[in-house]
């Protein structure tokens, strides 16, 4: 579990520095757009109040709290199924990059009352309208690797326990 808590830490502590320079160094919340290597990256601030494109997202005192029950949740679960059945390496990185996303949209909702979103990313005459974060991006590839990496006693990766 060393793994999962260094790679939750770490992708916490750059999920959460990110949006501090974003927002309070380069002063996005006031800006709204700052254009980074147009149309490939752009900066481009968002309050996301709900889930995944918005959805969700009435803004209201009650939903706020019910999705981070509904993140703590998912953490404690992706947790506790981690211990009981520890997949490779691989599996554990996943694992935290989930962990650790999880927790800094937690920590969103708690400081601003919504999610900060600010990356967003355009190309080939396709205009996004969407912008997400590097939790975002964590918990995205975190799941992905959950599902489709190999796991653990199950797989063959782990120690068999002998029939009786």
């Amino acid at each position: 579990m060393r793994i999962v808590t260094w790679v939750a830490l770490f992708t916490f502590i750059i999920d959460q520095l990110s949006k501090w320079i974003v927002v309070h160094v380069m002063s996005l919340d006031v800006r709204h757009a700052i254009d980074i290597l147009p149309p490939l990256l752009n900066f481009r601030m968002a309050w996301n109040y709900g889930i995944n494109f918005g959805l969700l997202g009435g803004g209201s005192e009650a939903t706020k709290w019910v999705l981070i029950s509904v993140a703590l949740g998912i953490v404690l679960f992706v947790v506790v199924w981690l211990r009981r059945d520890p997949p490779g390496w691989p599996g554990l990185v996943s694992g935290g990059l989930l962990i650790g996303g999880a927790l800094g949209n937690v920590v969103d909702r708690l400081l601003y009352g919504a999610v900060a979103d600010f990356l967003n990313m355009s190309c080939c005459g396709i205009d996004n309208p969407f912008a997400f974060n590097v939790a975002d991006i964590a918990i995205f590839a975190g799941a992905l690797g959950l599902v489709l990496l190999p796991g653990g006693r199950s797989q063959g990766n782990g120690p068999r326990k002998k029939a009786p």
